[in-house]
């Protein structure tokens, strides 16, 4: 329930505060909605990303939030790249294609 995404939230996990924020929306807290979002998003989190996307096309948030939102998500994105990564990127496409294949 939702005391487990909580425990998960405070723990850092950004799944958990993503779900949160999916709650407090459904509860018509869309202010601590954004507020979860932020957080998730600003951890790299895309699904949290594309609820304030989602959420600002309805009409709900602010342009600043959502420019914060953003901001913080592609600031994650991109402390997470590296050479490795984009190594081991390849290396998976490549292993998925020729499972696929067979």
């Amino acid at each position: 329930g939702i005391h487990h995404w909580q425990q998960a939230a405070m723990k850092g996990q950004a799944e958990g505060r993503h779900a949160l924020g999916l709650l407090e929306f459904e509860k018509s807290n869309h202010e601590l909605a954004f507020k979860h979002w932020t957080i998730s998003a600003s951890m790299g989190y895309e699904k949290s990303s594309q609820a304030i996307e989602c959420a600002f096309e309805l009409g709900d948030g602010t342009g600043e939030q959502r420019a914060r939102a953003l901001g913080g998500f592609r600031d994650a994105v991109g402390e997470m790249k590296s050479p490795q990564r984009a190594i081991a990127d390849k290396l998976f496409h490549c292993i998925s294609s020729r499972d696929s294949q067979l």
